[in-house]
């Protein structure tokens, strides 16, 4: 329809005005909410990680889709509320203690986003046990940790084998990443995945919770 198309490309070409003037005529229109989100912001963003993968566009054009993204999706939140809507998956992410690099982790929660989960931004510099509590008490699939230093990825261990202790290691899976990180150091710590970058993070965790 009309209103998804030109709400997409809005979205796509980082017009939050429009995308939140439009977003609000769709909906006075009568287009279910779960319709505009689906076929609106979730394709479309979903066409943002693609371009992004092809490095097509880069960082600063995706932060601006996303910042679109939300602007109408805060006027989505309470119908979807209403109805019931329920998310694809939840997922924690941060960056782990004594790092407070946040820029890679802030596209991969955006992506999520933009990727139709439910996602817990704990910000940088967070404990492990932060992480697990909040994992644990939503009822997330995912936990994601950044880190970019060497000196603070070795952080994101004790995460995992918090999880382990746990006994949520069936519950709760583990993606790491960061400028540092490697498959083969995500190995040795016991991580589910590896994502080398935030579209990649993004699919790997989709395939995680089974909607990839």
């Amino acid at each position: 329809m009309e209103f998804l198309r030109e709400i997409d490309h809005s979205m796509q070409s980082g017009d939050d005005a429009k995308v939140r003037e439009l977003t609000q005529q769709a909906i006075d229109a009568g287009l279910p909410a779960s319709k505009i989100l689906n076929e609106a912001f979730l394709e479309g963003m979903a066409v943002v990680g693609r371009k992004m993968g092809a490095h097509e566009i880069f960082l600063p054009e995706v932060l601006m889709a996303a910042r679109a993204m939300k602007a109408g999706v805060e006027l989505l939140k309470p119908l979807l509320a209403a109805d019931d809507v329920s998310t694809v998956g939840k997922v924690v992410v941060g960056t782990v203690k004594g790092d407070l690099h946040d820029i890679g982790k802030n596209l991969v929660g955006i992506m999520l986003e933009g990727a139709g989960f439910e996602v817990f931004d704990l910000g940088a510099d967070v404990e492990a046990e932060v992480f697990v509590d909040l994992a644990e008490a939503e009822g997330a699939n995912v936990i994601g940790l950044s880190a970019l230093l060497t000196t603070t990825m070795v952080n994101m261990k004790p995460v995992i084998d918090l999880v382990r202790e746990r006994g949520l290691e069936n519950k709760i899976r583990v993606v790491v990443g960061g400028a540092p990180v490697t498959q083969e150091f995500a190995e040795e710590i016991g991580a589910d995945a590896y994502g080398y970058d935030a579209n990649h993070a993004v699919g790997i965790i989709k395939e995680l919770v089974g909607v990839a």
